[in-house]
């Protein structure tokens, strides 16, 4: 990942998540109301073309963390066995991504998502965790202008950490399942900003420099070096702005987010949903009395 596509890849991959969890959040806190909704850490994607795609999302995901695996194990771009601690430290990050949406969708399969969503949260929880972890005690001494960029990242993913602790221990809270569908935007949009930021000769801050791949192999100097003290403290300064500005620009598209669904779902499409809701309900339950014996 210490590269520019190794971090603008997955920050795209973070953001997009993030932004089909805070869509669909809504929607469904919109229609469902405050006493019906319940936080979910995958949502399906309906089409009326195929029913087949409603698993898009944890298969994406499982998909996305094996081949993720196999590109840290390898070495990519070397495509060569090499173990460093870095890189398994990484994979490590993806495997636990990979078991939670192996068990999301085993769950969803079995039809036993009802009986184990609990699991399926303590398996979400564990993801941030893992993150949190591996990225607090990296083996990649991240020093300097970049070790500033994975602190505030470490931020984020502590939200995301406590926000999914507590959608896991009070489903029935909106404010937990928003927090942590915005927090996974941000997570996607820092990624961003540290590849460009970090990797990209143009975009470093003045009176920095971007060292050679080699020479942050070999002395773990970070990806930014800066010349002077006050150049370091600038660039630090920049990234604490990015931060806020980032984050600002993120809770004013989810407030817009908020708004627009808002006058799109109107009381008449949630008296329906109520309606279609209790209907099923009825059905299940008649279903139910019918299997009993005379």
């Amino acid at each position: 990942m210490g590269s520019f596509v190794g971090h603008i890849v997955p920050g795209l991959a973070l953001a997009l998540l993030g932004l089909w969890h805070t869509i669909n959040t809504i929607k469904s806190y919109l229609l469902k109301g405050h006493s019906n909704f319940t936080a979910r850490f995958w949502y399906q994607l309906n089409t009326p073309q195929s029913s087949r795609l409603k698993h898009f999302q944890l298969v994406s995901l499982l998909a996305f963390s094996i081949l993720a695996i196999f590109m840290q194990v390898l070495d990519f771009p070397h495509f060569h066995y090499a173990f460093k601690l870095d890189n398994f430290e990484h994979a490590t990050m993806f495997i636990h991504l990979a078991l939670f949406a192996g068990f999301a969708l085993s769950t969803e399969l079995t039809d036993s998502l009802n009986l184990f969503s609990g699991f399926v949260g303590i398996f979400a929880s564990s993801v941030f965790s893992q993150e949190l972890f591996l990225l607090h005690f990296h083996s990649t001494d991240h020093v300097g202008l970049e070790g500033h960029y994975h602190w505030l990242l470490q931020l984020i993913v502590l939200v995301s950490f406590v926000a999914s602790l507590a959608a896991t221990t009070f489903p029935n809270s909106f404010t937990s399942a928003l927090v942590l569908s915005i927090s996974v935007i941000f997570q996607g949009c820092w990624f961003i900003n540290m590849g460009f930021n970090l990797w990209v000769p143009e975009l470093v801050p003045k009176g920095c420099v971007m060292n050679s791949p080699m020479a942050n192999e070999n002395h773990m100097l970070g990806a930014v070096t800066c010349d002077t003290k006050e150049a370091d403290s600038r660039a630090r300064a920049l990234a604490n702005l990015q931060f806020s500005w980032i984050l600002s620009t993120i809770l004013i598209f989810a407030g817009i987010l908020c708004l627009k669904l808002a006058r799109r779902y109107t009381i008449a499409d949630r008296l329906e949903y109520e309606r279609l809701h209790n209907k099923c309900a009825d059905s299940a339950m008649a279903g139910e009395g019918f299997k009993q014996p005379k």
